[in-house]
């Protein structure tokens, strides 16, 4: 499966392939999803866009057709500053300097980073059914680590988590989906397809690992270091009105000392905002994009 009328490509940042497919003119928009998934979350949103927009989606290092580097001990090549870095540097390669992010669970915690780390690129920011990272930390508790038990279990070492999920990957991937899907349009076949494809690697696996470890370790000093200094771009906070996020949050309060200029509202559906209420999620996207 492929996003309809979108031309593919892989692009070198810094020798790390990414994967891309853009479609349309005008005002560029980068589109990042999160875990388990790939670029195809935005299957029936990227279109839509693309009639107004230059709208590039992609696969994260570590997931879908991207490259999965080999991990670290301090799990930097996981980091959100490096994942945030490959899509700066796609974005400059297609001639961009300057544009706006959407991203949805990781990528939302990625269009964070980016927007942090390198705030002349990122013109605002719309990020998809997540609180900030260290926030989370910080209000953890047992209601969190019971709805977000897998934060826990793939930062664990010893290759334990790598070795439960390769045994039946396509398993894991739909029971996290489906445990988080309530109403709305269901899951595309064709796309579900295209994740249990993507993720059923032991490359595939260790990296998305990799890639929550980094957060509940060097990204929370990134982050450490990076409050106080909130994101002055608009951000947009979209949230399921039947997700945890959304039951367990005040989302607006959560983003406040992060953002200076923010809005958001809660849409009709759980985690999967793009694909669960893709009329909705467009609609918000293109009154915040313009």
């Amino acid at each position: 499966m492929k996003l309809d009328g979108f031309d593919y490509r892989r692009v070198d940042a810094e020798g790390i392939e990414i994967n891309c497919a853009v479609a349309g003119s005008g005002p560029p928009v980068l589109l990042l999803h999160g875990y388990p998934q790939t670029h195809l979350i935005w299957h029936e949103v990227a279109p839509v866009l693309a009639r107004t927009h230059t709208v590039v989606a992609t696969d994260l290092r570590g997931y879908g057709d991207s490259a999965k580097p080999a991990g670290a001990p301090d799990h930097a090549p996981y980091s959100k500053r490096a994942m945030a870095r490959d899509q700066l540097l796609v974005m400059q390669s297609l001639g961009f300097d300057r544009f706006a992010v959407a991203g949805h669970d990781r990528g939302g915690r990625v269009g964070h980073r980016l927007a942090l780390d390198h705030p002349s690129a990122v013109e605002r920011l719309a990020v998809l059914d997540i609180v900030p990272t260290r926030y989370t930390y910080e209000h953890a508790d047992a209601t969190f680590a019971q709805g977000y038990y897998h934060w826990f279990f793939l930062t664990a070492g010893n290759g334990i988590p790598e070795r439960l999920i390769g045994g039946d990957p396509e398993f894991w991937i739909r029971a996290r989906m489906e445990s988080r899907h309530h109403g709305g349009k269901p899951f595309h076949p064709e796309a579900m397809a295209e994740y249990v494809r993507c993720f059923s690697t032991p490359e595939a696996i260790a990296a998305t690992c990799e890639d929550y470890r980094a957060a509940a370790t060097i990204d929370l000093t990134h982050d450490d270091a990076s409050y106080g200094t909130p994101l002055t771009c608009p951000v947009l906070a979209l949230w399921g009105a039947s997700s945890f996020v959304g039951r367990t949050y005040d989302v607006l309060d959560a983003w406040r000392s992060y953002a200076e200029d923010l809005s958001g509202e809660a849409l009709p559906s759980d985690h999967y905002l793009p694909e669960e209420a893709p009329a909705a999620t467009t609609k918000a996207l293109q009154a915040f994009l313009r």
